[in-house]
C-alpha cells in the first residue's frame, strides 16, 4: 500500500530524503499507470523535473551558487551516469540534467542527498532558489558576506506553508556589495546590505521581473533594519499572495500587482502585514544568524610569496592574457578569484562535462579552500585563490577546454538552451551564441572590443535574460521562421536598464553579419580603446548604432 509519509522528518537531512522516499514512489506510480502524466505533473514539479522536448529534465538547486567538491563530485557522477555526461548551468545558479530516464530520478534525488542537494522548489509557483554575488566572502567591496542571509531566507521559504501556491514563481536575490552583482533590481524581491547610523539592515526592492513584459523593481523600503528581514519578506509575499492575479498566468508576477495597484498602495498592505506578523520572529533573525555565519567565516588566508605569479606573467603570454581577463580583485592581500568560463570557442555556454566537473572540484580542494561558486552568467568561481597557485591552476584547466581567457568579453555570453531541449522556446539560442563567439574569434575582434555582456533568450520567457545585454537577442517564431529581434542598452548592474528593441528582427543566418556591424560600428566611434560598448551607447545614443544595424533603411532616408 501506497505510504504518503515514509518517515516523519525532523532536521533537514531526514527532510530531504523524505521528500526524495515520497517522489519514489511518486514515480512508481506514474510508471505502474496508476498516475496519469497531468495527475504526475504537479507531483514531479514539486520535484524540479520538467518534460522538456525529448526527455524528462532534472534542475537541482545550488543555493546562493555554493558548492563543496564532494557536491561538484556528485554531480559529476550524475552527469556521467543518468545524463550524457555533461550537465547544464543556469542563470538562477541551478544546474539542469536534460536527459534522464524517469525511473532513474528517485536514484539522482537519493545521490544528491548524500551531499544535503536535493531538487525542491525549482519549480512550481513558489519561492525559487535564492541568488547572491558569486564573489560572496571575498570581494573587497561588501557591506558584508550574504551568504548567511541568504541560507537564512532558504531556510524559511522552503515548504513554507503559506506560500506553495503562489500566483506565480517567487524569485529572491541578494547583494552585499557596494557593486550589485546580484541584478536585484530585476527580481521579485530585491535586498541590498547597508549600513546606516552604525547599523546594518537591507534595501529593499520589489516588482521586478524579466519575461514578456520586462520591469525593473522599485524600492519600498530604503532601510529594513537586519532582525526585520524575515516578517517584512514574510509581509511582501503574504501581500502578494492575497492581491497578485490568479485569472491569466501572463499577468500573475508581483511585478504586474506592483504595476497594476501602484508601489504606494502595495507598501502600506505590506507595512500593515509587516506590524501583524512582526512579533513572531522576535529574536529568530539574530539567533540563526550567529549559526549561520559561523558556517560562512572566511578561510584561513595564507601569506606567501608572490614571485611565481609574477614570473610566470612575465614569461608566458597566455598566462598573463588569462589572468588580465579571468581574475577578479579579492579582499586578501595575495589572493584573487578565478573566473573559469564554460564558454571556450564551440562550446554550449553553461555545459560542464562530469570530467571537468571533477577537475574543478579536485581544484578547489587542493587550491581554493574547498569553494566552488556558480554565477548567474553561467560560469564557475573558485573565489579564494592565492596567486601564487594560479600557474598551476592555469596549466590544470588548459587541458580540459577550460582555460579561455574570454570572462566578460563577447564571446562570454550568457543564453537560455532554447529550442534544441525546451518546450516552451520559439527559435535556437545555442547555435546563434556559439556562431557569434566563433566569428569574433576568427576575426580576431575580441580582445579589442572587450567587455561586452550579450545575452540570448531562445523564446519570451527571457530565461537568458537578454533585456540586461549590452547587446540583447531573443529568437521568436515568425510563421514558422526563426527571428531575432536585437536590443541595445541593457544593463543589470551600474546603471540597471531594460534594453532598447533596435527594430525589425533578423533571420538566423543575418544574427552574426548584424552585430559584426555593429561591433564594427562601435569600435569606429568610441571615444578611446577603454570606452566600453554600453558607455558609447550611451553617450551617442541608439541612432549610429541602429544605423550600423539596418544600412538599408539608412540609405533609403
Amino acid at each position: 500500500m501506497f505510504d504518503a509519509r515514509p518517515s516523519r522528518p525532523e532536521t533537514e537531512s531526514e527532510y530531504v530524503r523524505y521528500r526524495a522516499a515520497q517522489f519514489r514512489q511518486q514515480v512508481a506510480r506514474r510508471l505502474d499507470g496508476s498516475l496519469t502524466e497531468e495527475e504526475f505533473r504537479p507531483l514531479r514539479l514539486m520535484n524540479g523535473v520538467y518534460l522538456q522536448l525529448h526527455a524528462y529534465m532534472l534542475r537541482v538547486a545550488i543555493p546562493y551558487g555554493t558548492l563543496d567538491a564532494d557536491q561538484m563530485r556528485v554531480l559529476a557522477h550524475l552527469a556521467e551516469t543518468y545524463d550524457k555526461g555533461y550537465g547544464h548551468f543556469t542563470t538562477r545558479t541551478n544546474i539542469q540534467y536534460n536527459w534522464p530516464k524517469l525511473i532513474d530520478i528517485p536514484d539522482m534525488l537519493d545521490a544528491l542527498a548524500t551531499v544535503g542537494m536535493h531538487a525542491i522548489q525549482t519549480s512550481g509557483n513558489t519561492i525559487r532558489n535564492v541568488t547572491t554575488d558569486a564573489f560572496a566572502g571575498a570581494a573587497a567591496d561588501e557591506v558584508a558576506d550574504p551568504r548567511p542571509y541568504a541560507e537564512l531566507i532558504r531556510h524559511w521559504s522552503t515548504d513554507h506553508a503559506e506560500f506553495q501556491f503562489l500566483p506565480r514563481k517567487f524569485k529572491i536575490a541578494i547583494s552585499g556589495g557596494a557593486e550589485d552583482r546580484a541584478l536585484v533590481t530585476a527580481h521579485d524581491i530585491g535586498l541590498r546590505l547597508v549600513e546606516r547610523d552604525g547599523a546594518r539592515g537591507f534595501e529593499v526592492w520589489v516588482g521586478g521581473g524579466l519575461g514578456r513584459t520586462p520591469i525593473l523593481g522599485q524600492v519600498i523600503r530604503d532601510f529594513l533594519p537586519e532582525d526585520d528581514v524575515l516578517p517584512y519578506l514574510e509581509a511582501i509575499v503574504a501581500t502578494y499572495n492575497l492581491s497578485g492575479r490568479r485569472d491569466n498566468k501572463y499577468k500573475a508576477r508581483i511585478k504586474i500587482t506592483v504595476s497594476e495597484r501602484g508601489i504606494d498602495a502595495f507598501r502600506a498592505d505590506t507595512e500593515d502585514e509587516f506590524v501583524r506578523r512582526r512579533a513572531a520572529f522576535t529574536g529568530v533573525v539574530r539567533k540563526a544568524l550567529h549559526g549561520f555565519q559561523n558556517r560562512f567565516a572566511a578561510p584561513s588566508f595564507r601569506d606567501a610569496p608572490t614571485d611565481s605569479y609574477d614570473a610566470a606573467r612575465s614569461k608566458r603570454a597566455a598566462f598573463r592574457s588569462w589572468t588580465d581577463t579571468n581574475l577578479r580583485p579579492h579582499r586578501a592581500d595575495g589572493y584573487a578569484s578565478v573566473i573559469v568560463t564554460l564558454k571556450a570557442p564551440g562550446a554550449t555556454p553553461g555545459d560542464a562535462s562530469g570530467e571537468q566537473m571533477r577537475l574543478l572540484a579536485d581544484l578547489a580542494e587542493r587550491y581554493g579552500h574547498n569553494d566552488l561558486r556558480i554565477s548567474h552568467d553561467q560560469n564557475v568561481v573558485l573565489p579564494h585563490v592565492h596567486v601564487s597557485d594560479l600557474p598551476a591552476i592555469y596549466d590544470a584547466l588548459l587541458p580540459a577546454g577550460l582555460a579561455t581567457a574570454n570572462a566578460g568579453k563577447t564571446s562570454d555570453i550568457i543564453a537560455c538552451p532554447g529550442m534544441d531541449y525546451c518546450t516552451l522556446a520559439t527559435a535556437r539560442s545555442i547555435p546563434i551564441a556559439q556562431d557569434i563567439a566563433a566569428h569574433f574569434r576568427a576575426e580576431g575582434l575580441e580582445d579589442e572590443i572587450g567587455k561586452l555582456n550579450i545575452r540570448i533568450s531562445g523564446c519570451i520567457n527571457a530565461c537568458g535574460h537578454h533585456h540586461l545585454g549590452h547587446i540583447g537577442i531573443l529568437g521568436l517564431d515568425r510563421a514558422g521562421v526563426e527571428n531575432y529581434q536585437i536590443t541595445l542598452g541593457g544593463d543589470g548592474y551600474d546603471i540597471p536598464t531594460i534594453g532598447q528593441r533596435a527594430g525589425a528582427g533578423f533571420p538566423a543566418e543575418e544574427v552574426v553579419p548584424a552585430i559584426d556591424r555593429l561591433m564594427r560600428a562601435y569600435l569606429d566611434l568610441r571615444d578611446h580603446p577603454e570606452e566600453r560598448f554600453i558607455d558609447a551607447y550611451r553617450r551617442l545614443g541608439v541612432e549610429p548604432f541602429k544605423a550600423a544595424l539596418y544600412p538599408a533603411e539608412t540609405e533609403a532616408a
